[in-house]
């Protein structure tokens, strides 16, 4: 049998701390390996062959593992030999005495913290000597990707920072650098190329969007060809919501632009009796729509004026943290997924045991964050979430139909108690073409609405809604004759975005 070494068997303390692999999966290929004579296979190909990882985690894992080894000083090809356990420069291993009788786990250990204290670290044999130096993974978070110098320099940082500063002077909503492309904006929905920009080939994109993260987001996005975060670049240029990704033509990304103060309701063109929804204790309210269509910001008046009305703890899971809010009457805290907390599911878990009187939930994505808002909502809290759904009946079809069968009947009864509204919404082109303004449909929570929700008869929702307008509600469709009857909106934009097309001829 030959011991693995320590550069090998770094893959699998990489799978680890990434959440790739299990201990109970890390021990299994370990003690495989470990029987092995020749060590014609190392540890990430078995990993691979017990189909443990895919083949993308696979080679993400192994570029990681050899970028570890290439810092130490070893050439790329090196790098890869070793990574493999075989020998830098090629010449066949020398056959390996036997070893006596021995567990897996050897008595000196090299600790690997995967940055959870209720975890016990993961026990990796001690590796024989090589001719590198020892490769150390830190426990941060941060620091958990290898270092991958970004490209940048002085003037592709101020070329950035210009563009990033124009898209917001303009009011544009987003600003993408697409490898292949000119830079562009999205100015009122329509896209406007910067037409004195080259078209951008893979090193002029790395240098630009390299220059706007710091580094431990530059080593994630090279060891996982992705990056999804908030990037704050100081008071003059503000906050941007981005994604760095690597596509076809090379690597691209997108900056969404986040406004500097939370807005209002007035602001946002939002109807008052939305205050309504502010002013309960507990129970779920939905801001739903298309990507772009305004939620977040709809959100965000909603929590700003909770915080400035009531004496409460809000607390606010997003991924990731858009609006900064600076406590008034509440008490905010505003948690990060995947950089404060694990996932969802953790946070709200998590969230129930922190005292909060609010909880806003920025993406109800699966059955687990689902199941926990309405429990959150029963339990006694106001839980504000999105999802992206097109009107308020599509909604509640939405949040039931993502449990099973079997469960249905109870949670339409949980449901139809805790709901208490849901808004709809999305952004319309102006007539005059100076902007978006949006356009929204209401649903408030009434008895007879609670009825249709357990009787299964949603789809009547429709006529509960045509006749609520007294309590506030409002259908997409009439908010658009209203804005066409205005000369906001076009006929043909209100037909693009009506619910039934046919009611604008």
């Amino acid at each position: 049998m030959a011991e693995p070494t320590k550069e090998e068997l770094l893959f699998g303390r990489i799978a680890l701390h990434n959440k790739l692999l299990s201990k109970e999966q890390y021990q299994e290929c370990l003690a495989l390996r470990a029987r092995q004579s020749d060590g014609k296979h190392d540890f990430g190909s078995i990993a691979k062959a017990k189909n443990f990882i895919n083949e993308k985690q696979y080679r993400s894992v192994r570029k990681a593992q050899e970028k570890h080894i290439m810092k130490a000083g070893a050439t790329e090809e090196q790098a890869q030999r070793i990574a493999r356990g075989q020998d830098p420069n090629g010449a066949a291993p020398a056959p390996a005495p036997a070893p006596a009788p021995a567990p897996v786990a050897a008595p000196q250990v090299e600790e690997f913290n995967m940055g959870d204290d209720d975890d016990e670290p993961v026990a990796a044999p001690q590796a024989a000597k090589s001719n590198l130096r020892e490769v150390t993974l830190i426990d941060e978070e941060e620091e958990s990707y290898p270092h991958s110098p970004r490209p940048c320099d002085a003037k592709s940082t101020q070329l950035m920072q210009q563009m990033l500063k124009k898209a917001r002077d303009l009011g544009a909503s987003d600003l993408h650098l697409s490898c292949g492309a000119k830079p562009f904006m999205r100015l009122h929905g329509s896209i406007v190329p910067f037409k004195t920009m080259p078209v951008l080939d893979d090193k002029t994109a790395q240098k630009l969007l390299s220059s706007s993260v710091r580094d431990k987001e530059w080593d994630k996005f090279c060891a996982l060809n992705d990056w999804d975060g908030g990037v704050d670049l100081g008071p003059k240029l503000g906050r941007f919501r981005t994604n760095i990704l690597k596509q076809r033509r090379g690597v691209s990304g997108v900056f969404r632009v986040i406004k500097d103060e939370v807005p209002s309701l007035k602001f946002l063109g939002m109807p008052e009796e939305l205050e309504k929804f502010t002013t309960f204790h507990q129970g779920m309210v939905l801001v739903t729509g298309a990507t772009g269509s305004g939620k977040s910001s709809t959100l965000a008046a909603l929590i700003d004026l909770i915080n400035a009305n009531r004496k409460d703890h809000v607390i606010t899971l997003e991924d990731p943290i858009e609006y900064i809010y600076e406590s008034k009457s509440c008490n905010i805290t505003q948690r990060q997924i995947d950089l404060h907390t694990k996932s969802w599911g953790n946070a709200l878990r998590a969230a129930l045991r922190e005292d909060p009187d609010v909880i806003m939930i920025g993406e109800m994505r699966d059955l687990d964050t689902v199941r926990l808002a309405i429990t959150a909502a029963e339990t006694g809290h106001l839980v504000f979430g999105t999802l992206h759904t097109t009107n308020a009946t599509r909604t509640i079809d939405r949040v039931l139909d993502v449990f099973p069968p079997k469960e249905q009947a109870q949670i339409r009864a949980m449901v139809s108690e805790s709901l208490k509204g849901v808004i709809s919404q999305q952004l319309c082109k102006r007539a005059d073409g100076n902007g978006r303004i949006v356009a929204y449909e209401l649903l408030f929570t009434t008895p007879a609405v609670s009825h249709l929700i357990r009787e299964r008869r949603t789809f009547q929702l429709f006529s509960v809604m045509q006749t609520g307008k007294k309590q506030g509600m409002r259908l997409m469709d009439d908010t658009l004759k209203d804005l066409l009857s205005q000369k906001i909106i076009t006929l043909e934009e209100a037909r693009g975005c009506a619910t039934n097309p046919r009611l604008f001829k």
